[in-house]
């Protein structure tokens, strides 16, 4: 089969980790190629809920290969409880993780800048999860990064930490913070390394060679292409790039490698933390949207703000990415509805732009233009059969796949892998039917 990407197409929490979970059956490994454990991908299994925000969507799968990419950066602590997590859960848990020798790591001192950060912004603050995602990534920019494969060399470990935490040192004693002690930081990381060496491999040699021998691979990105560092709204973004470039720079394999793109795509959107929101609802229809929806985030726990569908947004997405096909989730939540709006275009300054802006200050002032529907005031939830959709349900999908130029291949209609309408037509290039229904 095909190696394909699965990535959001708007600003994260989409519903990835479902769609992710749903289709491993047809791949051999899942691989996820950035962001951190500021990630919350669910999963519902026979009524039971996992959170995963580092290790791949494709773990409560026997024999299939986790692989975690050097564009992930790695929280030694959040990952090894997440192993315990998914132990207790009865996922299989053996040589079926894989990190990069070249993920970067989080350290102590990494959240700690995060928040200064957050405070010196004031107003203007980003809204992000305090996790030390950033700096981790910023570390690794400036090069002063401390990688995966330096945790099994504990002198070199040593070393790069009493470098790193003198020089962090000298931020914190400026902002008044308290000292931290390296020597206690290198041993808790030196326990750290004797529990994880055993995960640590050449994952770009590892995923080529793999894929010589006939593997099918399944790239899964977190967060959503208008959160991507370069792409999407900036400053108001993560630090790294969520779109499906980053999957060659991720895990270091070359572009032919990648056979498609599935795009996630919410019927509504939602956003977390600051920065512009065109389509964003200030009504009590947010708020229905935000209680039908349970749109709290699955690793602050935050309200996420709603607002309609953008047909913008997720047509630049589509087009940044190279979206073959799209996946449509949450349609459930807007069943109570009367009318429902979708976004057709911007205007600026009077004028309709042709693009979607990516200048957070342009993006701030546009007046979204919206085309009305009628709600289809229909239960859609855990219907299976496309057929049984209600019609106006079925206009809504048509309208969404005229807009953005792309059609529906999945329709999400509850949590559980089985709440899913697969349209056959639109995946049987992508996946194997057979090994996904098999798994329902």
């Amino acid at each position: 089969m095909a190696n394909l990407v699965i990535l959001g197409t708007q600003w994260g929490d989409e519903g990835k980790g479902k769609i992710v979970d749903l289709i491993t059956p047809s791949f051999d490994i899942v691989a996820r190629y950035q962001g951190g454990h500021n990630a919350g991908h669910t999963v519902f299994v026979n009524g039971k809920k996992v959170v995963l925000h580092l290790i791949p969507s494709g773990i409560l799968h026997p024999n299939k290969l986790c692989v975690i990419g050097n564009g992930v950066v790695i929280n030694p602590k959040a990952f090894l409880d997440e192993i315990s997590e998914l132990i207790k859960y009865g996922a299989e848990i053996d040589d079926n993780i894989v990190i990069s020798k070249n993920a970067h790591i989080i350290f102590p001192y990494h959240p700690l800048i995060e928040n200064i950060n957050e405070e010196i912004r004031g107003d203007m603050k980003i809204g992000t999860t305090s996790r030390g995602i950033g700096p981790s990534y910023q570390d690794k920019a400036s090069r002063q990064g401390i990688r995966a494969g330096e945790l099994l060399d504990l002198s070199i470990l040593r070393e790069k930490i009493e470098r790193n935490v003198e020089e962090k040192n000298i931020y914190f004693a400026h902002y008044g913070k308290t000292q931290l002690d390296p020597k206690r930081i290198f041993d808790e990381y030196a326990s750290y390394a004797s529990q994880i060496k055993k995960y640590i491999k050449d994952v770009s040699f590892l995923l080529n060679e793999k894929i010589k021998e006939g593997n099918s691979i399944l790239f899964e990105g977190a967060q959503g292409t208008l959160l991507d560092i370069d792409h999407g709204t900036y400053p108001y973004v993560t630090s790294s790039n969520s779109s499906a470039g980053g999957v060659c720079t991720g895990l270091g394999i070359g572009p032919d490698k990648i056979d498609a793109v599935l795009g996630v795509t919410k019927a509504y959107t939602t956003r977390v933390g600051s920065g512009p929101f065109p389509t964003e609802i200030y009504d009590e229809r947010g708020k229905l949207l935000l209680e039908r929806g349970n749109e709290f985030g699955a690793t602050t726990g935050r309200p996420r703000r709603c607002g309609w569908f953008d047909a913008v947004a997720v047509a630049y997405s589509c087009r940044l990415n190279g979206i073959n096909k799209i996946v449509l989730t949450k349609p459930d939540v807007l069943d109570r509805q009367e009318e429902i709006m979708i976004c057709v275009g911007y205007k600026y300054k009077g004028e309709l732009l042709r693009s979607f802006p990516t200048e957070s200050w342009i993006l701030d002032k546009v007046e979204p233009q919206y085309k009305k529907v009628q709600g289809w005031k229909s239960p859609v939830q855990k219907i299976t059969d496309f057929s049984f959709l209600p019609q106006g349900f079925k206009d809504y999908i048509t309208l969404i796949e005229d807009l953005v130029q792309v059609k529906v291949s999945i329709v999400s209609t509850g949590m559980e892998r089985k709440d899913t309408i697969l349209i056959e037509e639109e995946l049987r290039e992508l996946v194997n039917l057979e090994r996904i229904r098999a798994e329902l």
